[in-house]
């Protein structure tokens, strides 16, 4: 029985190059197709539906999410402060 001496790694190198030259096949013929414009039509169409919907971008919902989290840590921060305060008025 004849065996390959390929290592993984060059399995994978080779795979890799393969997958990298059908990518760029189809890239290059989507890019001169119809089908690019049509592409490009949805998501403008898509922007438009998202604009009306009163949307926020990913990274504004994680600006918020990090003011929110500081918001949650100096109120915890001012709970327990009153908490002390009380203690030490009623003792």
């Amino acid at each position: 029985m004849m065996g390959f001496n390929m290592s993984n790694s060059d399995f994978f190198q080779k795979f890799q190059a393969m997958a990298e030259d059908v990518q760029k096949k189809v890239s290059d013929a989507v890019k001169d197709s119809p089908a690019k414009d049509l592409e490009k039509n949805v998501r403008g169409l898509m922007n438009q539906g998202f604009q009306k919907m009163d949307l926020i971008t990913r990274q504004e919902f994680d600006i918020q999410v990090q003011v929110l989290a500081k918001t949650r840590e100096k109120l915890e921060e001012l709970e327990a402060k009153v908490e002390a305060l009380q203690a030490k008025i009623n003792s």
